[in-house]
């Protein structure tokens, strides 16, 4: 009476998977903007790149860790990384993004990888541990560098984090274990070998970013608007000039 066996994942056949914890859900068209497309990171963007260039084409490669500024393209870097790297070879690399919550079955899945002859960046957007989740931080530490069983060479890591130390917490009540907490945090910080900052931007930044958007589509704009806008959501950033765009866009009758 049980229904028949979902079929395998075919590792093969798409850009990006989604992993939840016991199979993958294929993508298959990946949400990317092109990397020109993202303004105001110019060398992260370069860094990113070649090291996915490097994995696809069975070269060493780290793991890497982008953190510090929200809004500043994170995660949209290594959706656009991947995907350029995809438009020159597209069976040698593919995205497999994981919810946090999926650590506990990283083993599962690094042994369906470990056989395919395909490269896998595997991606953690936003990764954040709560108070009681210092196993699934341990866990994270022993597959980036430490567990008994090696890490296939195409398969690599990339995860976005607020903070480099990542799970160090404000909670001033644990001060017993704070010592222990920001050394935990450090180490795993420590075992990726590419790590890119991302920091806020300053006006001129910021407006510049804005310009990349909407020069394209022959948008002007007006500079102290555009200022009030980014005081209104509390940052200048990558974010917040894409929905400036976006609004001046819509005003305007166009798709961006």
């Amino acid at each position: 009476m049980a229904p028949p066996p979902l079929p395998p994942t075919d590792w093969l056949a798409h850009p990006a998977y989604v992993w939840e914890g016991e199979r993958a859900r294929a993508v298959p068209s990946m949400d990317a903007l092109p990397l020109e497309g993202l303004h105001g990171i110019d060398a992260q963007k370069v860094a990113l790149r070649n090291n996915c260039a490097r994995l696809a084409r069975g070269a060493a490669a780290h793991d890497v860790l982008l953190w510090r500024a929200r809004g500043m393209g994170k995660s949209a870097l290594v959706r656009a990384a991947v995907a350029d790297v995809q438009a020159e070879s597209p069976q040698a690399l593919a995205l497999v993004q994981l919810a946090p919550s999926t650590l506990a079955s990283f083993p599962a899945l690094i042994a369906e990888l470990a056989q395919q002859p395909r490269a896998f960046l595997l991606f953690i957007d936003d990764l954040g541990f709560g108070d009681n989740d210092r196993a699934e931080m341990l866990a994270l530490r022993s597959l980036l560098d430490g567990g008994v069983a090696p890490r296939p060479a195409h398969i690599r890591i990339a995860i976005t984090a607020n903070r480099r130390a990542i799970t160090m917490r404000e909670d001033t009540s644990a001060a017993l274990h704070e010592r222990d907490e920001r050394d935990d945090a450090l180490a795993l910080a420590d075992r990726f070998g590419l790590t890119l900052g991302f920091h806020p931007a300053d006006k001129d930044t910021y407006l510049a970013i804005l310009a990349g958007y909407t020069t394209p589509l022959g948008l002007s704009f007006d500079a102290e608007e555009a200022m009030a806008f980014a005081i209104q959501r509390g940052n200048r950033s990558g974010r917040t000039a894409l929905q400036f765009a976006t609004e001046l866009a819509g005003r305007a009758g166009k798709r961006l």
